[in-house]
C-alpha cells in the first residue's frame, strides 16, 4: 500500500519542533540522524552544523512525520511562506480537540475547531514553528 509521509524542513530547530510534536502525538522517534553522524572525508560537516538534524522520524498512526534542518549553505527556509498543510484525521471530536489545542500552543488559529460546511469537525492553524496543520474528525 502506498503511504504519504510529510517531510518538513527547519532552520536549526527540527529537534525542538519534533519534541513538541511528540508531546502531542506520543510515541517514540524511530530515527534521529545528525549531520555529524554522516561526517567523513567525502561529507565534511562544519562544527556549527554537526548537531543539527539530518533526519528525524516520528510515527503517527500508520504514517510517519519526517523532518530535517536545512544546512546553512543551502539558505534559510522561509517560515512564513505557505509550505503546504499537514492534515490530521482524528477518531473523535475529543481527539481532534486534544490534537488541535496541543499543537496550537504558541501558534495561531486560522479556523477554530467547529462544524464544517462539508459535515466534519474541522480546524486549521499555524503552529509556533510556522507549520500549517488541519485537524478533522468525521465522528463524535
Amino acid at each position: 500500500m502506498t503511504a504519504i509521509n510529510p517531510w518538513i524542513n527547519f532552520n536549526g530547530n527540527a529537534e525542538e519542533a519534533f519534541t513538541f510534536y511528540k508531546s502531542v502525538f506520543g510515541g517514540e522517534f524511530v530515527k534521529i540522524i545528525r549531520f555529524k553522524d554522516l561526517a567523513g572525508p567525502e561529507f565534511p560537516v562544519a562544527d556549527a552544523e554537526a548537531n543539527k538534524i539530518m533526519q528525524i522520524v516520528l510515527p503517527i498512526g500508520n504514517s510517519l512525520l519526517i523532518g530535517n534542518d536545512v544546512p546553512e549553505i543551502l539558505g534559510r527556509v522561509n517560515e512564513n511562506e505557505n509550505r503546504s498543510k499537514i492534515s490530521i484525521s482524528a477518531d473523535s471530536k475529543a481527539e481532534a480537540e486534544r490534537i488541535f489545542n496541543g499543537l496550537l500552543d504558541g501558534g495561531v488559529a486560522e479556523m477554530p475547531m467547529g462544524d464544517s460546511p462539508w459535515g466534519t469537525y474541522f480546524g486549521m492553524f499555524r503552529d509556533k514553528f510556522g507549520i500549517e496543520w488541519t485537524v478533522e474528525s468525521s465522528s463524535s
